[in-house]
């Protein structure tokens, strides 16, 4: 973490020098339960937030920053060259992750500083940015966003000219690249979705207690009602069957068997797997205002942790999610720590926590991801989400959450 200018604070993501907007927010999770009694945690946090929404204003497209217009990047012959961006993959919750660490830290600490410390014009205008961009991306057509990166794998450039695969008009709002950074197969990812819908209810609380913006707020709610009815009538199946729902007081609702999908397009195709970052089907109490005891949710979470899930991995070592984005076979420990996040099992809780603690290849660390038959195969030496992850899970299951 580095402190700079006007009080903002700039975090790595761990050993890539750049910050994700993604990253950067979970990374705070553990420090929230004790911000109200630690002036140096409140600090921080709003730090980050500082610069969380700083980066939106000058771009609600790109997913992670330089400290600075270093010129630094993940791919210098990407199609945008802005000295400020590391990369500019548009991903739906590199936008919610900030909108909900903002929308926790008031209502953890408001009692506490002062209003104007952190309802500030660059806020303001940041949850603005938000809402346009998702209401323009409800129609990506019309969208001048593009990514192209010349001679990489599909996963890593977008289709039809740096647009990405056809959609059609559905509520819902479009996105390019899954948290995982890989290029969508459909474009609305329905994990997104959820949170995008989550971020646009808090969206309305923060423009209404702190800028009496009753124009934005009735926007967002709006808003997010319509990319509900898409998912509800898009997003859930029965097996290989679609199986619309309908939206009631605000939830989603299904038939006995439904269970929600990863990604869809709007014109009938549809793609069932998880991945293991976040936001996840598996993660989407956390993210996505299902309660636990939802039966669409307990009948998503069956399957994500199972065969039918093709990035579901399970090995001497380890059994948990994965993703196409590192090797076959590794098993991720973010996507440990969530399944222990959103059980109700005090026992399991505390098994996956040993698991992760067991899996950490000797380096005392989470990793990126782990070989399922051999932890001490695995990607990235420092990935901090996933230490912090960990950290969130041993304070669930010792009750301080």
């Amino acid at each position: 973490m580095t402190a700079g200018d006007s009080g903002r604070v700039f975090v790595i993501t761990g050993d890539i020098p750049a910050m994700w907007l993604r990253d950067s927010s979970a990374q705070l999770w553990p420090l929230l339960p004790f911000m109200a009694a630690s002036a140096q945690a409140r600090e921080l946090v709003q730090g980050v937030l500082r610069s969380q929404f700083a980066f939106i204003c000058h771009d609600p497209y790109a997913n992670a920053f330089n400290d600075g217009p270093t010129g630094a990047a993940y791919h210098p012959g990407d199609l945008d060259s802005d000295p400020h961006l590391w990369e500019r993959k548009y991903e739906i919750d590199s936008l919610a992750f900030p909108v909900d660490l903002a929308h926790r830290t008031w209502h953890l600490i408001g009692h506490v500083i002062r209003p104007s410390e952190f309802f500030t014009p660059t806020l303001h205008e940041a949850i603005l940015a938000i809402v346009r961009t998702w209401r323009l991306e409800q129609r990506h057509d019309a969208s001048a966003y593009r990514f192209v990166r010349a001679g990489m794998p599909p996963t890593e450039t977008l289709a039809r000219d740096g647009r990405g695969t056809p959609v059609a008009h559905t509520g819902m709002t479009w996105q390019g690249f899954r948290p995982s950074d890989d290029a969508c197969t459909y474009g609305y990812n329905i994990p997104a979705q959820l949170f995008a819908a989550r971020a646009l209810r808090q969206i309305a609380d923060l423009a209404v207690l702190g800028f009496s913006d009753s124009a934005l707020a009735a926007e967002a709610q709006h808003l997010r009602l319509e990319i509900l009815d898409g998912v509800a009538r898009h997003g859930l199946y029965e097996g290989a069957e679609l199986s619309p729902g309908r939206v009631t007081d605000g939830r989603i609702h299904g038939e006995p068997g439904a269970h929600l999908v990863y990604e869809v397009d709007g014109l009938g195709g549809a793609l069932f797997m998880d991945d293991a970052n976040l936001p996840s089907l598996l993660g989407l109490p956390l993210l996505g205002d299902l309660r636990v005891s939802d039966p669409i949710y307990q009948n998503t979470r069956r399957r994500v942790l199972s065969t039918a899930n093709p990035h579901f991995v399970s090995g001497p070592a380890a059994a948990g999610v994965g993703s196409p984005h590192t090797p076959p076979g590794h098993v991720w420990p973010i996507a440990l720590a969530v399944q222990g996040l959103t059980t109700t099992d005090q026992a399991e809780k505390r098994r996956l926590l040993h698991l992760l603690i067991d899996t950490d290849g000797g380096t005392g660390w989470m990793h990126e991801s782990f070989d399922a038959g051999d932890p001490s195969t695995f990607t990235r030496e420092w990935f901090s989400w996933a230490n912090m992850m960990f950290c969130e899970l041993a304070l669930d299951a010792a009750g301080l959450l």
